[in-house]
């Protein structure tokens, strides 16, 4: 099951983009709820690895689970 990015609690950091292997992490438009950038995963793509769960320093960022309501995804 893909991993899922929660968008209003994302700062932006973006340590998951460079550590997935899959490169299923993407950037949002704009900003968040904070006023932060914000990231976003294909579930798609996503192989469930939990790298970027590992490496995000901000609590609650990421979910090992997939939940579309809390991810914002462009279309």
């Amino acid at each position: 099951m893909p991993h899922t990015i929660v968008t209003d609690v994302c700062e932006g950091i973006a340590d998951c983009v460079d550590a997935c292997p899959v490169s299923c992490i993407d950037q949002g438009p704009g900003k968040n709820a904070k006023g932060t950038n914000w990231y976003w995963i294909d579930f798609a793509t996503c192989i469930d690895c939990g790298i970027c769960l590992q490496v995000c320093p901000v609590n609650g960022a990421i979910l090992p689970e997939e939940k579309p309501e809390l991810q914002k995804t462009p279309t």
